[in-house]
């Protein structure tokens, strides 16, 4: 059983899908409905989770983590108030979140609205190792028609985007027609091209921890890239309990097929002590080929600055305050 303790900075290795497999639900119709997956014992699962946050870290491992923390977060801006150059100051802080002398790696992506993709876009260009994350398909309801919805993925990846956080239709779910959220996240995928794919749940309007691993499998076996947590506007948003359910349904899924799929929570994680909670949980439920940008993103917006301050006090022994840090 791996440890809090041990090195977290292993690298993923490459698993094929079976060229013969087939999903049991690629012929699933809209207006049908979906069962069968076993049943979440929720005393276990939230007991579980709990326990992950009582870790202990050790200085060396913490600096580690905290650095890890930082390659794996989609640093975001979802605002009304949202204009060309707070985006590019998001880019800037993406591209170089730290002080050079602490080695803070670039943070995986930013993710804005469609309209905020071109302006993202030209300031990073074409090669920086941030990528241009957007959130589409009628976020965060969900409810456009699938035309505008589709149109507006396309769109999103003209002008740039690297991947896409689409949202699931909930009212589509709840009513039990999971065909139909089948076939929407199946062609989003489609429209996504070779952008990939974050199917966000909204596990805070989904009800139970059943609805949540019915859902993640819907959406893996539909063709998401990564299951995603929330939008960040519902509360609750990620919670350990509901990220550890959706990372067991990834563990399933993977001994079923040989196929990796990432995990993204967002909302509500905005302290280290949380976010290393988190590697802690993803680590010993998926292995150390999970811990990289590539399979496990953090979506934030004020988690960052805090990681910073984290970092400074593990390698210089004291705090900076926050005012030395910029928002967001």
């Amino acid at each position: 059983m791996p440890t809090a303790d041990s090195d977290l900075n292993m690298k993923a290795s490459v698993v094929l899908k079976p060229e013969k497999y087939v999903p049991p639900w690629s012929n699933v119709s809209s207006g049908s409905k979906i069962s069968g997956l076993a049943t979440v014992d929720q005393v276990m699962v939230e007991e579980r989770a709990a326990s992950f946050t009582k870790r202990s870290i050790k200085t060396t491992t913490k600096l580690a983590g905290l650095k890890m923390v930082i390659s794996m977060m989609d640093l975001t801006t979802l605002e009304g108030k949202d204009t060309p150059g707070r985006v590019a100051y998001l880019c800037s802080k993406a591209l170089q979140p730290g002080e050079a002398k602490y080695g803070t790696p670039a943070c995986a992506a930013v993710c804005v609205y469609p309209n905020m993709v071109p302006y993202a876009r030209r300031f990073l260009g074409s090669d920086a190792p941030v990528k241009v994350a957007s959130v589409a398909t009628g976020f965060p309801s969900g409810q456009y028609p699938l035309r505008t919805r589709l149109e507006e993925t396309r769109r999103a990846v003209a002008d740039g985007a690297d991947e896409i956080d689409m949202v699931i239709d909930r009212n589509a779910f709840l009513i039990g027609d999971h065909g139909k959220v089948f076939d929407e996240i199946a062609q989003v995928q489609q429209a996504c091209g070779a952008a990939h794919l974050k199917v966000i749940l909204e596990t805070g309007e989904l009800v139970t921890y059943d609805n949540v691993r019915l859902a993640s499998r819907i959406a893996m076996e539909a063709g998401a890239d990564f299951i995603k947590t929330s939008t960040g506007k519902v509360q609750p948003a990620a919670t350990m309990p509901v990220t550890l359910v959706m990372l067991e349904a990834i563990r399933d899924y993977f001994y079923e097929t040989g196929i990796r799929i990432g995990m993204k929570p967002a909302g509500g994680i905005r302290t280290s002590k949380q976010a290393l909670a988190y590697l802690v949980m993803l680590r010993e439920t998926l292995g150390d080929d999970w811990l990289t940008p590539d399979l496990f993103r953090i979506g934030a917006s004020t988690l960052l600055n805090d990681v910073l301050m984290q970092i400074g006090k593990t390698a210089d022994g004291n705090y900076q305050g926050a005012d030395y840090f910029s928002l967001p």
